[in-house]
């Protein structure tokens, strides 16, 4: 009875590491895809100068 209830407890925190992984993965495209090649001037200057201000290059 003890090893089903470890084998359950393991399941549920597979399951939820992968579902955290899940929507990291989703919001991360949003914010490269959605905000970086935004239309409006406005946010994607601000991404991009968000973008400076941690050292990372992009020109």
């Amino acid at each position: 009875m003890a090893a089903n209830t470890v084998s359950s407890s393991l399941a549920t925190r597979t399951s939820a590491r992968a579902t955290a992984g899940l929507i990291a993965l989703l919001l991360g495209a949003f914010l490269v895809f959605g905000v970086g090649l935004a239309n409006s001037a406005a946010l994607h200057d601000a991404a991009h100068d968000t973008r400076h201000s941690y050292g990372f290059p992009c020109h």
